[in-house]
């Protein structure tokens, strides 16, 4: 049986050069048609594909190709061979985080983040947060520019530059990062299980206003954010067998 295709490209114009010298040498299907999903671009556009398929409740594997500049998340591009390196692929499930958000407003948002949920000060007060996780306050008050939840496929991104730990694929664990804390100044941060239910509530949100952010997506003037892991969308991505996110995220943690 045939493995219907479909090909995605960012606008780059790397990307969409890529993606018609695709189409002139290969068969390829509408998104909703397709077995696998081939997105070309870079970790940014990677994580837009994923969301849509979040958002049409599509359970598709995607192969990346590094178009961008990073491109931690994505394989090598190369034109040639394209069946054989499908239909060798290393599978990686991903968990998505759920974010559930409550404005001051009282408004309430449920967003889907791969990488992370981040909460960020507005305005040049610093951000005073409640820390709460299974519905037990184990932090009072948090005084940061911000703190975020990675998932171990966002471990290496903002949780990295943030100097959170790298979490390896499958530990089942969860990144709780603070940005620039000022108070307790020596916490750095815990790592905890993918069950656990993180609750941040925001202190004198009208004088200390803040946003939070799942990936890409922002909602501001938040008072409350709610955070756990949604097993119920899991996600694949496909890898060559030489160059898997695991061995990446494995040698990331010796890089300098």
């Amino acid at each position: 049986m045939t493995t219907r295709r479909a090909l995605l490209a960012s606008p780059t114009a790397p990307a969409r050069a890529a993606e018609t010298a695709l189409r002139e040498r290969y068969d390829w299907v509408g998104i909703e048609d397709a077995d696998i999903i081939v997105a070309l671009g870079g970790d940014g556009f990677l994580l837009q594909v994923l969301h849509v398929l979040l958002e049409r409740r599509r359970t598709v594997p995607v192969f990346g190709m590094n178009l961008g500049t990073v491109g931690f998340l994505m394989n090598e591009w190369r034109i040639e061979d394209i069946e054989h390196r499908l239909g060798r692929a290393k599978p990686f499930r991903v968990s998505p985080l759920s974010m559930t958000a409550t404005t001051m407003d009282g408004e309430v948002r449920v967003l889907p983040a791969i990488n992370e949920v981040s909460l960020l000060r507005e305005t040049r007060q610093t951000a005073k947060l409640e820390v709460s996780v299974n519905d037990r306050v184990v932090m009072p008050e948090l005084v940061c520019d911000g703190i975020l939840a990675a998932t171990p496929a966002g471990s290496t991104a903002y949780n990295l530059s943030a100097n959170g730990p790298i979490l390896p694929m499958g530990s089942a664990m969860l990144a709780l990062t603070p940005i620039s804390p000022f108070r307790p100044r020596r916490w750095r941060g815990a790592i905890l299980p993918d069950k656990a239910r993180i609750s941040l509530r925001v202190l004198e949100p009208h004088k200390r206003p803040v946003s939070a952010v799942a990936d890409q997506r922002e909602v501001r003037d938040v008072a409350r954010v709610d955070v756990a892991i949604d097993h119920v969308r899991d996600l694949t991505l496909l890898f060559d067998p030489e160059h898997a996110l695991d061995d990446r995220i494995t040698m990331e943690q010796f890089a300098g």
